[in-house]
């Protein structure tokens, strides 16, 4: 019997959507049926690429019968109101992280899926990442003990790579808490298998040029006993990739060469306006645009990762790494290899293709989303007032 594919409406074809692009193109069970963006250069690629309608807005793209799931890829502070216009119009719903930039959105969001019966799954965050999933079913066998700490910690030049302003004014949901804490806050929730209670955290801004959050640390105490700690720079310095094989973070091979290359390129530019020029004509449909290599002539990739991670429990030290996971035991070392990916980021398609067509509660629902966001804002919170946030 032929497998059934999901038809898949896009809403923004910008960054996100390209990350997630080849995902698309090479997971038989989907079907990118039609697309909406503001702008008319992306509009005109997509309905070129895949001989699929498209629209200006979401509302649009929601009313057309085709299309049964909309991936919501907009603007962080769109997130809410895509998703309640898709629901409306009995459309499942896979929205990108951080699900919204607050928790009253959140419950419109929940509340607006609930009411039209219609699956809400939030990512691509890096918790569906196969090493993480890998290493919460091994926590989860019991052979090791609890789990007690983990530390996660992640050195980027996230600040320094092209932004539109909003994503540079954290009341717009810009910044590094909002964009990527977001990803360690998921990993070390779903590792620690348990509710968190409390947090205290500190937040960098130390480039004016720059205005908001490049660098936060946290520390997560959990219902279960165990806490976690997070650090994250993006200001382009010391990067962690030297200590992950040089295998970046969507799963490719990187080179030490490249450094300083982002501060480099902003550099060149006179204006916002122009580094929003630059991002977009990067993005799926700009003039700098480079389309997805074909999987024949793309080489071996490694899984997608969100920096060194160790998980500490009562009797090892598990270690998730982009090909591998390895257990420092009571008595000896093992080293335990992941399959290589066939598809970079399936592990999103399963999740979804699991709800809508085998109707099983989804790991990343928006009740899940929410509470992430929750301690994001949390960070923010905690760095302000100086003092320990109840979760």
């Amino acid at each position: 019997m032929e497998q059934r594919r999901l038809r898949i409406g896009v809403a923004g074809l910008g960054r996100a959507f390209s990350l997630m692009l080849p995902t698309f193109l090479r997971d038989p069970r989907v079907q990118l049926v039609a697309a909406c963006d503001p702008r008319a250069d992306a509009r005109r690629q997509f309905a070129a690429d895949f001989a699929a309608p498209t629209y200006a807005d979401v509302a649009e793209l929601a009313d057309d019968d085709n299309v049964e799931i909309i991936y919501v890829a907009s603007p962080h502070q769109f997130h809410a109101q895509h998703t309640e216009i898709a629901a409306a119009k009995g459309k499942h719903v896979l929205v990108e992280k951080p699900m919204a930039l607050g928790a009253a959105d959140c419950d419109r969001m929940i509340a607006a899926c609930r009411a039209a019966g219609v699956h809400l799954i939030v990512g691509h965050c890096h918790s569906f990442d196969t090493p993480y999933l890998r290493t919460r079913e091994l926590i989860r066998l019991g052979d090791f003990g609890a789990v007690k700490m983990i530390q996660a910690v992640n050195y980027t030049d996230y600040l320094y790579r092209p932004r539109r302003p909003e994503e540079l004014a954290t009341a717009e949901g810009g910044g590094a808490v909002f964009s990527q804490a977001a990803h360690q806050v998921d990993i070390v929730r779903m590792l620690a298998g348990s509710r968190a209670i409390r947090l205290r955290a500190s937040v960098g801004r130390w480039d004016p040029s720059r205005p908001t959050e490049g660098a936060y640390s946290a520390l997560i105490w959990f219902e279960n006993g165990a806490y976690a700690s997070l650090s994250y720079n993006g200001y382009g310095h010391f990067n962690t990739e030297e200590w992950s094989g040089w295998i970046g973070e969507m799963g490719d091979r990187t080179s030490p060469d490249t450094y300083g290359s982002a501060r480099r390129r902003l550099k060149t530019l006179a204006s916002s306006d122009d580094e929003a020029d630059l991002k977009a004509a990067g993005t799926y449909g700009g003039s700098a645009y480079k389309p997805p290599t074909a999987a024949a002539d793309e080489p071996q990739r490694f899984h997608q990762h969100f920096g060194p991670i160790i998980v500490s429990c009562e009797h090892a030290d598990l270690r998730p790494l982009p090909d591998s996971i390895v257990i420092y035991g009571d008595e000896q070392r093992q080293t335990l290899p992941l399959p290589v990916p066939v598809v970079p980021r399936a592990e999103v398609i399963d999740e979804l293709y699991g709800a809508v067509v085998d109707g099983r509660r989804p790991l990343h629902d928006g009740e899940w989303a929410k509470g992430t966001l929750e301690i994001c804002i949390a960070i923010l919170k905690s760095s302000e007032t100086g003092a320990d946030v109840t979760l």
